[in-house]
């Protein structure tokens, strides 16, 4: 059994699909728990009527936050990070139960297959439509269709959903709260996980979840997420997924650099790009005095103690 969690920002109809989808397509009952981050619209009254373990801020206190609380309320030992505006397919669970099996450690990321109507040229997302909305979701065509593209097992990273071990996340501190709301957080854990030894990354093509996309990260102010990877590791995220990730961007494979230490190896573009960031950027007086990093974060509430 998987804890799987869920944070979600007045997303009520988005989650009402999501917990759905995963209660119908899954092949043992797994621990569901969801971070409201206010929740006003509905959201609190509908996960408290479903019997569903949650946690609660009165605002929205970003992805970063809300995911390292629930990790920390999680009961089972491998954790699924998915977002409310997906949808599970059928077999989700034992295709990523197969590849737990596969290797031989538990320092390993996984990572499900998406399908979205739009991928943008991005090779390790299929394209196919069946709806925008909750409400025009096409869920026969979606159950019959969804395994038609044939692509297996890629060597790589993506972003959610993303299966980890407990132990490790604890290890490596979770998600750093240096990229609240959340923007390069993803990397910036990928790289934690690389330094601490971590060498299996991989999507798992039988493992799919279709994608409404982007329903809550359009509506926040972006953090400066690459500049503040860069400044952190001295390589830009671009370098890190091609010379640290095995990654379709490599012709040859994507070969992850050999390197016994787990030592980030500081590049020309990021020393150069560290530099720029250091003399040219400077916050406005004003705009540091207002900035509030994480609203919210001393309000919480937490349900089915």
């Amino acid at each position: 059994m998987f804890s799987i969690i869920i944070p979600s920002w007045n997303n009520l109809n988005y989650l009402k699909l999501c917990v759905e989808s995963l209660r119908k397509h899954s092949s043992v009952e797994h621990e569901i728990l969801v971070h409201l981050n206010d929740g006003s619209e509905g959201s609190l009254e509908w996960v408290q009527s479903q019997g569903i373990k949650y946690t609660q801020s009165s605002k929205n206190v970003g992805v970063c936050l809300s995911v390292n609380h629930l990790v920390a309320q999680a009961k089972h030992d491998w954790v699924l990070f998915m977002n409310d505006d997906m949808v599970a397919a059928p077999g989700w669970d034992s295709a990523f139960v197969g590849a737990i099996n596969s290797v031989d450690t538990n320092l390993a990321l996984f990572f499900g297959r998406l399908i979205q109507p739009e991928n943008g040229g991005n090779q390790i997302i299929i394209k196919q439509n069946f709806g925008g909305t909750p409400d025009q979701f096409d869920e026969p065509n979606f159950l019959r269709s969804f395994m038609q593209d044939t692509s297996g097992d890629t060597e790589g990273a993506a972003s959610q959903p993303t299966l980890f071990h407990r132990q490790w996340w604890n290890m490596v501190g979770g998600y750093s709260l240096e990229f609240s709301p959340g923007m390069s957080s993803d990397d910036d854990l990928l790289m934690k996980f690389w330094v601490a030894g971590c060498r299996n990354f991989r999507i798992v093509g039988a493992s799919r979840f279709y994608h409404f996309g982007c329903k809550s990260t359009g509506r926040i102010k972006h953090n400066l997420g690459g500049r503040i990877f860069v400044m952190k590791w001295g390589v830009t995220q671009i370098e890190f997924h091609r010379l640290y990730l095995p990654s379709l961007r490599r012709a040859d494979g994507g070969k992850t650099v050999e390197n016994p230490f787990n030592c980030v190896r500081a590049s020309w573009l990021g020393r150069l790009r560290r530099v720029g960031y250091a003399l040219r950027y400077k916050y406005p007086l004003e705009d540091i005095e207002a900035w509030d990093p994480m609203p919210g974060l001393c309000d919480w509430r937490k349900g089915n103690d």
